[in-house]
């Protein structure tokens, strides 16, 4: 078939970085992240004009489901961004508003784009490095035979989530619920290789958030009437378990393209309901007290079961297969044949449960490293906020076992770094330098617009006008809330930096964050009371934010490399 319009050519754009309307896109997505950021941060209703759902939110894993990119540059920076939050869950508005900072800074220094990128990564380096080191004054170890700072950290995660909607009281409560549905998925007995359980997250909308709870095993939602039905199990031992992930209804497989040769006098549904039947005799015979299936359990089988005092539970869905499986310890079985006895698991006792409104059956397993958080919030909005929020505190618990570091967070981190990196670059440029071809006046011009770009977000934080300071021997974030009077002494305004480790009762002088200064050299060892006084602290995920700070850094040189943009228009 022919053409009915002619091919239209491709549409070539060189440095498009120079393009105004290029910049002002970048300008504006910056503006939505940057007005995203920390816990006062201002949320964004995202919706179609054809109506259907609304989400209100600040998360970037929020906002990415469901914004539609179309600029070239754009999907390359959220591309990068997405990839990151898929991978860490945690720090992407901090890696998209760092990118942007740092393309918007190196467009004023007239510095070219070899230069520029070559500079960058030695920076880079240079912060990966410290914040690597034992001497590094922002990092904090993580003791895991107390619960401090696991507890900060997950309380920093849902402090930074407005949309969630809780009150202080709440964040404590949802915060040691999260650490304790954490602690339930580690084994009692770990080997070389720890293999962490799962929290499931159960909804429970429109109850107090203070009525969310969790209980070790797992919740099967059901009816009442269906409960009702379910007979009571007295047994002193383990329960025996069967787990099918093939439908049990009798009904007939798709044969697709192929065809079935029936013999004459043959009912296929009378054989297939034999056949079910003589499966429930193997179970009763093996002496099974639990059947679960994935999808439908014929009636006829649920009655025989039944009259043998078996369980059988029916319509559990794919996304509790897995965790059933690990809790009871059986192999899924996806056939009517023979059950082989290794596909059987067991459970150490069932229970069933009420929550609200709702009907629950309870698995209680042998050991736990399963577990269900029932989670409760007001309506269907926070509660997706806080669903979302509590699964990104999970993941980075799980990261922090790996790498058992945090950062301080609450803007100290970013403000330090700068404060570290003018003072390298000022005292020691040749040892950032080497062979690289670069002037000690292009480090200079570089390092502060890559300072300059780290502390402009964690300017980021304030949204109601305050003015923001720095100390000028720790480097760390304090804030001054507005229209507060300029002429008083510092320490009467300010109380705590932004981790909440210092406060304004030492001896200390400040300055305005972006006002020119001269280097100095931040104390990097950290006070050996700071990292056991962790009641209050707010930290940041270390894995996280350092990939962040290289995606931030590596997708900002990738887009400054950029000549040509070529798109297809047909």
């Amino acid at each position: 078939m022919s053409r009915l319009e002619a091919k239209k050519p491709s549409l070539c754009k060189s440095e498009p970085l120079t393009s105004e309307k290029v910049r002002a896109t970048l300008s504006v997505w910056k503006g939505i992240v940057s007005s995203c950021y920390g816990p006062s941060g201002r949320l964004k209703q995202v919706h179609n004009g054809f109506g259907g759902y609304v989400c209100t939110t600040s998360q970037s894993s929020s906002l990415l489901s469901h914004l539609l990119v179309t600029h070239p540059i754009l999907k390359i920076l959220t591309t990068s961004m997405q990839n990151h939050v898929s991978c860490f869950s945690d720090c992407g508005l901090f890696t998209a508003i760092l990118c942007c900072n740092l393309i918007e800074n190196v467009q004023r220094i007239g510095l070219t784009p070899t230069t520029v990128i070559k500079l960058n990564k030695r920076l880079l380096r240079l912060c990966t490095n410290y914040l690597k080191s034992e001497a590094c004054g922002c990092r904090l170890p993580v003791d895991f035979s107390s619960t401090q700072i696991l507890l900060c950290l997950v309380r920093s995660i849902l402090t930074s989530k407005p949309a969630s909607m809780l009150t202080r009281k709440e964040i404590d409560h949802i915060s040691t619920l999260i650490l304790k549905a954490f602690l339930l998925t580690i084994p009692e007995k770990p080997e070389d290789h720890i293999i962490l359980g799962k929290s499931i997250i159960v909804p429970l909308k429109g109850q107090r958030v203070i009525d969310s709870t969790v209980l070790p095993g797992i919740l099967i939602e059901m009816s009442e009437v269906q409960l009702m039905k379910l007979l009571p199990i007295k047994k002193s031992g383990a329960l025996k378990v069967a787990l099918f992930c093939t439908t049990l209804s009798g009904d007939l497989s798709d044969t697709g393209e192929g065809t079935v040769v029936v013999s004459c006098g043959v009912s296929l549904e009378n054989a297939v309901l034999d056949q079910l039947l003589n499966l429930g005799r193997q179970l009763v015979s093996d002496h099974v007290d639990l059947v679960l299936c994935q999808k439908v359990i014929h009636p006829s089988l649920k009655q025989l079961l039944s009259v043998h005092r078996v369980i059988a539970v029916d319509r559990i869905g794919v996304a509790l297969m897995e965790p059933l499986s690990k809790v009871t310890g059986t192999q899924p079985i996806g056939s009517l044949g023979s059950i082989s006895p290794s596909s059987y698991g067991s459970v150490k006792d069932l229970c069933t449960a009420k929550f609200g409104s709702k009907h629950f059956f309870h698995l209680i397993p042998n050991e736990a490293t399963i577990c269900s958080l029932l989670l409760c919030n007001r309506n269907d909005t926070a509660w997706d906020e806080l669903k979302l929020t509590c699964q990104t505190a999970l993941h980075v618990l799980q990261l922090t076992i790996k790498e058992p570091w945090v950062l301080l967070g609450g803007g100290c981190t970013e403000t330090h770094l700068a404060a570290y990196i003018r003072h390298k670059t000022h005292n020691e440029p040749e040892s950032i330098l080497k062979d690289d071809g670069c002037t000690q006046t292009e480090l200079h011009l570089m390092a502060e617009a890559f300072c300059s770009a780290l502390e402009s977000l964690a300017a980021s934080l304030e949204h109601d006008g305050g003015e923001i300071l720095t100390d000028m021997k720790y480097g760390h974030f304090w804030s001054v809330q507005a229209d507060s009077p300029s002429a008083v002494n510092w320490p009467d305004l300010l109380s705590q930096c932004g981790c909440g480790l210092y406060n304004s009762r030492e001896e200390l002088s400040w300055s305005f964050l972006r006002s020119t200064r001269h280097p100095f050299t931040p104390q990097t060892c950290l006070p050996h009371e700071a990292v056991g006084s962790g009641s209050n602290l707010t930290v940041d995920c270390w894995t996280a934010k350092l990939s962040g700070l290289e995606v931030a850094v590596e997708t900002a040189n990738l887009i400054l490399d950029l000549s040509y943009v070529i798109e297809d228009k047909n």
